[in-house]
C-alpha cells in the first residue's frame, strides 16, 4: 500500500487539527500518524489505498472548523511503516 506525506500549512495549531485527521484517518481505515512541527505546521504520514489517501487528502484540504488551511504538500514517502492505527504523536 502507498505511504504519503502530507505537509499542512496554515492556521492550523490550537484548532483541533490532529484529533480532526486521527477520526478522519480511523475512519477511512488508514494507519499512520499526526504531530504539530515547531514552525507552525502540522505533519502526516499515511498508508492506505490510493482511493482512502485521496479522500483523507481532501479532508485535510477543508480541515476541523477554526482551521484556516492555505495549503497541503503530499510527497510520496518510502521505507519501512510500523504503525498499525493512526495515532498522534507529540
Amino acid at each position: 500500500m502507498p505511504i504519503r506525506r502530507y505537509l499542512i500549512e496554515g492556521r492550523v495549531q490550537g484548532v483541533g487539527f490532529r484529533y480532526f485527521t486521527r477520526r478522519t484517518a480511523r475512519r477511512l481505515g488508514i494507519a499512520g500518524y499526526v504531530r504539530n512541527l515547531p514552525d507552525g505546521s502540522v505533519e502526516a504520514l499515511a498508508r492506505g489505498s490510493d482511493a482512502d489517501l485521496e479522500s483523507l487528502e481532501r479532508r485535510l484540504r477543508e480541515g476541523p472548523p477554526g482551521a484556516r488551511v492555505e495549503s497541503v504538500g503530499v510527497s510520496e514517502a518510502t521505507g519501512t511503516f510500523s504503525e498499525n492505527d493512526f495515532i498522534i504523536r507529540q
